[in-house]
């Protein structure tokens, strides 16, 4: 074997290893969602989503591609000391408190301690309406069982996460996006707080487009013949 074939093997190999070992982790959370509407708060307005809303008092997906941990933290209202609805949202909505939380001597709903929020399909992007938002409201997204990123409620862009309940300031619809650019997609999103509580309402979400095997093949091999032209050229002035 040559040495311009085993240094084009080697360019293959490794222009795989980069590929499987690069899934850059690039999740941004962005804030921005529709005109709030009325009793319901705000949607998102990224194009081709879909909404879970909450308001049958379930937690299910019109197209059945998500699934939800837990569904006892599926509320309407306020309760003091217990969970606070979302800003001008008067429908029901997500909460979500400390593992075993109890006031009065009973369990406060959701209190799971988190919500695992599982796509049956990889998505590119998940966005909800964040009500009172707290530094102890803490996301993560998941990807292969492998975690992408973690925000917490300071993370939200000129949010106070103060848990203050009125207001449009600290009560905002935020975005997760993937970098699409590097093909990045996750597959879970869990919602967990330390503290009383974490309340979300109108999630959405969007499958994410799979690239064609062939293009991405077809670039690779394209990269690699590149690189051994550039070999060749230098192993002749060599």
């Amino acid at each position: 074997m040559s040495t311009v074939q085993k240094l084009s093997l080697a360019l293959i190999g490794t222009a795989v290893v980069c590929m499987s070992a690069n899934p850059a982790g690039a999740v941004s959370l962005t804030q921005g969602g529709s005109t709030p509407v009325p009793g319901e708060g705000q949607y998102t307005n990224i194009q081709g989503a879909t909404t879970i809303n909450f308001n049958s008092g379930t937690a299910t997906d019109p197209n059945g591609f998500v699934t939800y941990s837990a569904t006892n933290g599926i509320v309407q209202g306020s309760v003091d000391s217990q969970y606070a609805a979302p800003f001008n949202d008067t429908s029901k909505y997500l909460t979500v408190a400390p593992q075993g939380a109890q006031a009065n001597g009973q369990d406060i709903p959701g209190n799971t301690g988190n919500e695992t929020i599982t796509f049956a399909k990889a998505v590119d992007y998940f966005g909800f309406y964040w009500g009172s938002i707290d530094t102890y409201n803490i996301v993560d997204v998941y990807s292969g069982g492998n975690l992408l990123k973690t925000f917490s409620g300071a993370d939200v862009p000129n949010a106070p996460a103060n848990g203050e309940q009125s207001g449009n300031a600290n009560n905002v619809y935020v975005n997760l996006l993937a970098n699409t650019s590097i093909g990045e997609t996750f597959d879970k999103v869990v919602l967990r707080t330390t503290g009383i509580a974490f309340e979300t309402d109108n999630h959405s979400y969007r499958l994410a487009s799979v690239p064609e095997p062939t293009a991405t093949l077809g670039l690779l091999a394209f990269g690699v013949m590149s690189a051994g032209s550039f070999v060749k050229r230098k192993l002749k002035s060599v």
